[in-house]
Parts: structure tokens; C-alpha cells; sequence
């Protein structure tokens, strides 16, 4: 059993590993068993109150407000070393508290957070300003310069718990920012983990505060603080919609990376194989709660009968099983709450003149398991199509010949647009429906395409901002123009 669950789990303020002062908690539970693992402290406003003082000082005062750039990549490089050297543990957290396959959480949650963190550790070097050629009379040396836009606030979902955290923080702490995270309230554990690597590496008290606790305590009271700089949120449409009017009391910054129900499109000239595979793990990979998995399956008609086929079958023979189990490849939805939202999504489809051909059904004993599902005859109106589920389901629609402008038509008649994916292997029909779709991100004749080099983010209510790339590094920045008269 891992250390962190041989303890009391708490709060890290300052340096410092302290409860709260409410005294309260609640279980966390494995979603694999329905087991308490853990008794979490529920922080508060008192808190959050605290742990933003301490990245104030920490920003302002402390060695982070001294330290060279240098240096910065240096302790990020660091902790990357160590979440590799405790990715084992960190592996065995992660599936204890989200249910996900062991042998994923080893090779894509803590390998993305440490490739995530050596990425970002370049760029605290790399950041700068530039020089502009005015054109007020005179004579002038005139440039712009980046600084920290202050203490930040992270906020992050219980899908990827550690690769998230990961993606806030380093970025941030590149940018020379301090930071408050906020985990989610059903998976604290890596991150409290990844706070104690934090510590042994080096990093400077303040710079770095975890303070667990319900949203809508901790999190508004974060979002609220009017010592927070800027807010970064991954979650839920519902939710970001809230942030921004809590936001509104200092005008603080606000980055958003919310929901999708992004279209795939697969055309009669397709790879029909490669692009089988790839619809079935773009929707059922990490029991498809996953923001840009693909729940909507536009399939050409003269191959669509293939297509689902495929897909079903695959949806079939997935080991749906604890994360623990060595032959998993699916593991539950992360609550008892979630899985009953995603069977009345089901149902719902049912009711609405769905067909499934895959799944459909819960499993019955322990844990909070589904099976990975499969509808077909859906109709954009259904709620199963318009709303995002965060489950196994897909839904699945054909076209014709229909034009290009027309089919990215119906790809587009959604409230969101943060992915989506065209199989072709037609140069002219890829570029096209490239320009035509809204979405942040476009994938052609390929599985899966997240780099740290590549922006991610949304178009319309999937969110503000982008995260990773430069943009991602430079949003946790202020822009300052300078201009020196020298007559």
C-alpha cells in the first residue's frame, strides 16, 4: 500500500503538510470497488485564504521572485526525474482512485506529466520580449517585455488527475508564476503526492499550495480571491460558465478548457481499419471520460455497415475490469453518480429511437462499471447527440454524397468545437473539411495527436484559451510595452 494512504491525508500551505481547520473530510472512494481508500481534508475559505498569502510572499519576496530562469528549468527537470523514479507508485495511486488500467496509468498519466514537465522546463529560459520600430517623431528604443501575471489558480478534473495537474502547474512555473491548486475532489491523491515530490526536489515554500475541498468551497473561493491573478479551469461547460462570474470581481484572468462532442468523420476512401481502431479508442479510451473523445461517428454510407460492425465488435471484446486486472482495458466510470448519469444518457437514446448494437447495460457487482456502447439511427436532436455525455457511449450517423460545406455542416451543429477527426485519404476533401470545421483541433488519418509543441483548446463553448505550445506558456504571462524618448 502505497505511503500516502498510511497517513492523514492534508493540505500543503506554504511548505507545509497541515489539516484543515473545520476538521472536516469525506471518503475517497476506489471506483473499482466501491472501497474507502483514504479520509481527504475538505479545505475551505480559511485555506484557500492562506495558501494564496503564501504565493503571494513566494512571488513577491521569497527565493521564486529571485530565481533565474535557469534555474526554474533546472527544478522542473528535477521533479520530471522523480515522477519517473515513483512512477510505479504514482501509477498504482492513479488507478486506485480513477479505476484506469495500471498499465495506462504507468505508460500515458505519469510519462505525459513527466515528458510535460521537461517540455515546459525549456521554455522558462525561452520566454522574452522584442524590440518595435516606432513611428512617433524623435528618437526612441521601444520593446515589450513578459512578466508573471501573478499567483494563478489551477482547478482540475478527476478524468486525468495527475496529468492535469501537471499540464497547470509547469507551464505556470515556467512562466515564473506561483501557484494554488485545487484538485478534484474524487481524485486528490497523486496530486498530493506529486506536492510531496515537489517539496523534496526543492522548490521554494509558497510556491506550490494544494488545498483539497469541495468546488463549491474551495474551488469558489479560489476563483473568488481577490490575491488570485488569473484562474485555469478544466472541467465541465456548467461550471466555466460559474467561474467566469465569480471571476468578475478583480477582472482576473481566466483560461477555460471545457466540454466537447467532437464529430468523427470517416469517408469511403478511408483506411478502414486504421480508422475502426482509432473511432473505438477515441471514444471507450479511458471509459471515454475524456474531454475530445469522439462520440460522434459520421460514417459514409456505402461503408458504414463495415464501419459499425467494426466498432461494435471492438466495443464487445474490450475487458471491461478493475484497473488492478492485469488484462484490463476498461475500467469504471469514476462514481456511482456518473454511472447513473451515463445509463439515463442510454436511455434516453432508447426512448428517443436509438438502436444500441454494443453494450448498453451496467454491470452488476462491484464497482461502477458500463460497457462500452455503441447507438446507431441517432438524429441530431436526441440529447444523446447534442449533450456531452463523458461516458463509453458513441453515436453513430451516415451520410451520402453529401457536399463538404453541408456534412462539416452537421460536424458543426453543436455547442461545442474542441475536436475532431477525418479519415480520407483525399488530400482535397482532408483540407477542406479542415477549414470548415470549428474546432481547436483537427486530427487526419490519425489515432491520436497530442503534443506538448501543439496548442489544445476550444472553439465556441468548449472553452477560452489554449494550453501546451508556446501559447500555453506565454497565457501565464502579462505583456508590457516599453518606450524610452532618447532625444
Amino acid at each position: 500500500m502505497p505511503t500516502l494512504l498510511q497517513q492523514p491525508l492534508r493540505l500543503l500551505i506554504d511548505g507545509q503538510w497541515v489539516g484543515c481547520a473545520s476538521g472536516a473530510s469525506m471518503d475517497v472512494i476506489n471506483p473499482s470497488t466501491g472501497e474507502v481508500l483514504a479520509q481527504e481534508a475538505l479545505g475551505g475559505a480559511a485555506e484557500i485564504d492562506q495558501a494564496v498569502q503564501a504565493a503571494r510572499r513566494a512571488l513577491e519576496a521569497g527565493p521564486w521572485a529571485r530565481m533565474r530562469p535557469a534555474e526554474r528549468t533546472r527544478l522542473l527537470l528535477k521533479l520530471a526525474d522523480a515522477l519517473e523514479q515513483h512512477g510505479d507508485e504514482l501509477a498504482l495511486l492513479e488507478t486506485l482512485n480513477t479505476g484506469k488500467p495500471l498499465k495506462v496509468a504507468r505508460m500515458f498519466d505519469v510519462g505525459h506529466a513527466a515528458e510535460c514537465l521537461r517540455y515546459n522546463a525549456g521554455w522558462a529560459t525561452k520566454l522574452n520580449g522584442e524590440t518595435r520600430a516606432v513611428s512617433l517623431p524623435g528618437d526612441w528604443h521601444a520593446y515589450t517585455l513578459r512578466e508573471p501575471v501573478g499567483v494563478v489558480g489551477l482547478i482540475v478534473p478527476w478524468n486525468v488527475p495527475l496529468a492535469m495537474a501537471v499540464s497547470k502547474i509547469a507551464p505556470a512555473l515556467a512562466a515564473g508564476c506561483t501557484v494554488v491548486l485545487k484538485p478534484a475532489e474524487l481524485t486528490p491523491l497523486t496530486a498530493l503526492r506529486l506536492g510531496e515530490l515537489m517539496v523534496a526536489v526543492g522548490f521554494p515554500p509558497g510556491v506550490v499550495n494544494i488545498v483539497t475541498g469541495l468546488g463549491t468551497e474551495a474551488g469558489q473561493a479560489l476563483v473568488a480571491h481577490p490575491g488570485v491573478d488569473k484562474v485555469s479551469f478544466t472541467g465541465s461547460t456548467a461550471v466555466g460558465k460559474a467561474i467566469l462570474a465569480s471571476a468578475a470581481g478583480n477582472l482576473k484572468r481566466v483560461a477555460l478548457e471545457l466540454g466537447g462532442k467532437s464529430p468523427v468523420f470517416i469517408f469511403p476512401d478511408a483506411d478502414l481499419d486504421r480508422a475502426i481502431d482509432a473511432a473505438a479508442r477515441g471514444i471507450f479510451s479511458n471509459t471515454g471520460q475524456v474531454c475530445a473523445a469522439g462520440s460522434r461517428l459520421f460514417v459514409h454510407r456505402s461503408v458504414a455497415e463495415r464501419v459499425v460492425e467494426g466498432v461494435a465488435q471492438r466495443a464487445r471484446q474490450l475487458r471491461v475490469a478493475p484497473g488492478l486486472v492485469a488484462d484490463a482495458e476498461i475500467g469504471p466510470v469514476i462514481s456511482a453518480r456518473q454511472r447513473e448519469r451515463v445509463m439515463a444518457y442510454v436511455a434516453s437514446g432508447r426512448a428517443e429511437g436509438a438502436e444500441v448494437v454494443a453494450g448498453g447495460e451496467a454491470l452488476d457487482g462491484a464497482g461502477y462499471f458500463i460497457q462500452p456502447t455503441v447507438l446507431v439511427n441517432t438524429t441530431p436532436a436526441m440529447r444523446v447527440v447534442r449533450e456531452e455525455i463523458f461516458g463509453p457511449v458513441l453515436c453513430v450517423q451516415q451520410f451520402d454524397d453529401d457536399s463538404l460545406e453541408q456534412l462539416a455542416a452537421r460536424g458543426n451543429d453543436t455547442d461545442f468545437g474542441l475536436s475532431s477527426s477525418i479519415w480520407t485519404r483525399d488530400l482535397r476533401t482532408a483540407h477542406q473539411m479542415v477549414r470548415r470545421l470549428k474546432a481547436g483541433n483537427v486530427r487526419v488519418n490519425a489515432a491520436a495527436a497530442l503534443d506538448f509543441a501543439m496548442p489544445f483548446g476550444g472553439y465556441k463553448q468548449s472553452g477560452w484559451g489554449r494550453e501546451n505550445g508556446r501559447e500555453g506558456v506565454e497565457a501565464y504571462t502579462e505583456l508590457k510595452s516599453v518606450a524610452i524618448d532618447l532625444n
